[in-house]
């Protein structure tokens, strides 16, 4: 702040910035605001402890936990000993398979961090190991932020889902699973947001104890500064994708495997304890859909912060303003821990769910009065720690603007601006959000259509399907659109960055409830297998069903955030590069040759992820059939069978994902580093605007085709659907018919079993990898590309100028 007056004083001009430093002087010193980051960061975490400690308190086995522990289980009265036992399997494959994965990914942030520090340190013909070692510090930390998140998560869900189970056979059932599975899912969604916040945070301070210059004019420093920290995003997200394309092949392996050799081929149940991959199955949901998604969203997190810092950095103006207005993006994610904190009280105590109808609106409502809570503490946020005028370049606003200068990089308004672009994120997020809801849940028209499809088959269901995704395409493209046009013109891409975060700021509870989502799965899946009461299925499937909904919105925000993390990312590599000083042109055949090439990635890459799963399944369907045929009396369900092998199954979707997931990653973190190398700096910007435009589209109708697919499915299962069928004469068995020899058409309920149900199951394992592994795993595709680019743009410029090894001209036309 000292050097912001000075430099004030040096333009000789009334540049308005002495209201808001008195102001945010008298609020809140450097010292007060690095107090609140910090604070709301272990609040985040402590909440987390708190929600898991009431969890804990269930006992499983009906018998209080001993010292101060109170059992939660008193009126239940069911036997849970099979229900151990199958927790136990569930747990130890989850952990198996985390093991695994999570030694391939130590080896990989030790090999990647060396080359992270290598290319990083060799800028300008010469190395500077100080760069490249806290770039790949920053890397490390976040690969490993990244592996105790997923951690975190995958251990509490498979902790919560057997006493989900329990309280689902309680006498306050309805209340009670929820608050368990919310709870549980509020575990990881502040442990992550609190845990990745406190460590970015306390790695911007320990690099000033480097850059002990950043705040002086002309030095740059806080540049290199904030380009170091982006390793952290870097290495969130690398892991994210193994996470997300590891977890998404096994789980969909495994439910691919248990459908087709279950459901479609022997016409059983689902999770039906015959089933030797019923296990599977189940800890595939916790490693795909609470792992995988938790490391996606920490990677947009990380990726969303580091690409507003590196813009910020590369303000003059912000700089100068001080430490408190550099880091004014992490200040919106301590807001959100704050309101996420207080609002997840709405659904567990003040307005808790009493009957099935009321699950929805409960979770709905969290995501509505985050949103509102956030919008309402956001704006004295912004009016204390941005400017009111400042410029978006190295230059002052006075010299760069004050002279008939007409840009969005000239930002007036500054308060006000911030909150516009970060509320145009959080909004749009919740729109996008319900907008998926609409194409994806069987309340509405759409996914009825496409049950009703069923009734002439599977062709004309996955036909349907198929034209749903297209179509929900539309309005999130135009929503993202949208803000993406407010947030740049009122503050260039750094807006765009703002916008980003604003969308994340309720990611505490958007994960608390995509968690809540598998938990309820898992305990349906367990209630089936131990053969407990129906009633007890039927509140857990009602429970689940919920969570596929809001399941689905929370897709819907990890994509819309993952396409402005993606633009912000690539904006501050362009602007970094300096791609922009004389524009790109479109025309350049470089630049639209490899924007040609980014757009085909998505498509390479989902096809990658496609076929694994599709070869996983194979072998998981020839096991189960295997086991059926030699272990007798198995799918008889004869008394005194042999228990199926579910180590073998599991141990198939483990080896299965483990060797599938490697090429994929290769594709995506080669395709920027090659081509930045040979072809320059143009080529990559091309690439990643291929990448995001294609990508964004791809991941939304993958996601919402394959939800739809599941949804109509269910739809069908629990009797929604109606078809006019003829009417058979019951003594005889022939077709009633009219005067006119037309047959007597009569409404017939479709239920399980039945032809249409076939239909909608071909649909829902079709759709299963579509919306669980090739879908979400785009996310990280348009994630990874850019912060790849970001973190290596010094290497790329340092050869031959930024035009690459093959020295492509700059510029061309």
């Amino acid at each position: 702040r000292r050097h912001f007056e000075r430099r004030a004083s040096h333009d000789h001009a009334s540049f308005n910035v002495t209201p808001r430093v008195a102001m945010a002087d008298s609020i809140a010193s450097p010292a007060a605001t690095d107090a609140f980051i910090i604070v709301s960061s272990i609040i985040g975490i402590l909440f987390a402890l708190f929600q898991f400690k009431l969890v804990s308190r269930i006992s499983l086995s009906g018998a209080p936990g001993g010292g101060n522990q109170e059992t939660l289980v008193s009126g239940v009265n069911i036997d849970t000993s099979k229900l151990i036992g199958i927790y136990e399997a569930i747990r130890e494959g989850a952990d198996s398979f985390l093991k695994a994965e999570y030694t391939i990914c130590a080896y990989f942030i030790l090999a990647f961090g060396i080359v992270v520090l290598l290319l990083v340190s060799y800028t300008g013909g010469e190395f500077h190991i100080e760069e490249g070692g806290l770039t790949a510090v920053s890397f490390v930390a976040g690969g490993v932020t990244s592996i105790v998140s997923g951690l975190i998560g995958m251990k509490v869900a498979v902790f919560s889902n057997a006493r989900t189970t329990v309280m689902a056979a309680g006498p306050n059932a309805w209340t009670d699973a929820f608050n368990t599975a919310f709870r549980a899912g509020s575990v990881m969604g502040f442990a992550l947001v609190g845990l990745s916040m406190l460590v970015l945070f306390i790695l911007a301070h320990f690099y000033t104890l480097h850059f002990t210059k950043w705040d002086v004019e002309g030095s740059g420093e806080a540049l290199k500064l904030t380009e170091c920290l982006a390793g952290y995003g870097l290495g969130g997200s690398a892991i994210a994708l193994f996470g997300r394309v590891g977890g998404g092949i096994y789980t969909k392996a495994a439910d691919v495997g248990a459908d087709l050799a279950g459901k479609v081929v022997e016409d059983i149940p689902e999770d039906d304890p015959r089933n030797p991959a019923t296990i599977a199955d189940n800890v595939g949901d916790n490693v795909g859909d609470v792992a995988g998604m938790g490391s996606d969203l920490f990677g947009s997190f990380a990726e969303a912060t580091c690409a507003a810092l590196v813009i910020a950095a590369q303000s003059h103006d912000l700089v100068s303003a001080g430490w408190d207005t550099l880091v004014f993006p992490l200040y919106i994610s301590a807001v959100g821990i704050l309101v996420c904190g207080a609002v997840s009280f709405v659904a567990t105590d003040f307005r808790p769910v009493r009957n099935e109808a009321s699950i929805e609106e409960v979770l709905k409502t969290q995501l509505a009065l985050t949103t509102l809570g956030m919008t309402v503490a956001m704006y004295p946020v912004c009016a204390m720690f941005m400017p009111e005028e400042f410029y978006l370049g190295p230059k002052t606003f006075v010299s760069a603007c004050m002279d008939g200068g007409v840009s969005s990089k000239c930002v007036t308004s500054g308060p006000l601006s911030a909150f516009c672009c970060v509320a145009a994120g959080l909004w749009g997020g919740l729109v996008i959000g319900f907008v998926t809801e609409y194409y994806t849940s069987h309340s509405y028209t759409p996914v009825r259509e496409v049950a009703r499809s069923t009734e002439t088959g599977a062709a004309t269901n996955i036909i349907y399907g198929l034209a749903l995704g297209y179509k929900s395409t539309i309005v999130p493209v135009g929503i993202l659109a949208g803000v993406v046009f407010v947030a740049f013109s009122l503050m260039d891409m750094y807006g765009v960055a703002l916008a980003a975060l604003g969308m994340l700021s309720n990611l505490a509870t958007c994960l608390a409830i995509d968690v809540y989502g598998p938990i309820c799965d898992n305990a349906g899946g367990i209630a089936e297998m131990a053969e407990l009461p129906e009633g007890v299925r039927e509140k857990t499937d009602a429970l689940d069903a919920a969570g596929n909904t809001t399941a689905a919105i929370g897709k819907g925000f990890a994509i819309g955030s993952a396409a402005l993390v993606s633009l912000a990312l690539t904006a501050a590599f362009v602007t970094r590069t300096a791609v922009l000083d004389r524009g790109v042109n479109m025309l350049n055949p470089v630049v639209f040759a490899f924007l040609l090439v980014g757009s085909m990635l998505p498509y390479w890459f989902s096809a990658m992820t496609m076929k694994s799963v599709g070869v996983a399944a194979m072998e998981m369907v020839k096991e189960v059939k295997r086991q059926f045929d030699t272990i007798p009396g198995l799918l008889e369900g004869a008394p005194g069978h042999s228990p199926p092998d579910h180590a073998r199954c599991i141990k198939i979707s483990t080896d299965a994902s483990l060797r599938e997931m490697v090429p994929p990653a290769i594709l995506v973190m080669t395709s920027p580093i090659v081509t930045g190398m040979f072809f320059g700096v143009e080529a990559v910007v091309g690439l990643l605007a291929g990448g995001l435009v294609s990508g964004v589209q791809l991941a939304i109708s993958a996601s919402n085709t394959g939800g739809a697919w599941d949804n109509a499915k269910k739809f069908v299962e629990k009797g929604g659907l109606v078809i006019d069928m003829p009417k058979i004469d019951e003594v005889t068995g022939e077709t009633l018919r009219n005067m006119d020899g037309t047959p007597v058409m009569v409404p017939v309920r479709q239920r399980k079993g039945g032809e249409c149900h076939k239909a909608a199951v071909v649909g829902d394992t079709v759709g299963d990898p579509l919306k669980d592994t090739s879908g979400p795993a785009l996310n990280i595709l348009m994630k990874l590309m850019a912060i790849i680019s970001l973190v290596f743009a010094d290497f790329f410029m340092s050869i031959n100028n930024g035009q690459g090894y093959f020295n492509v001209p700059r510029q061309a036309f």
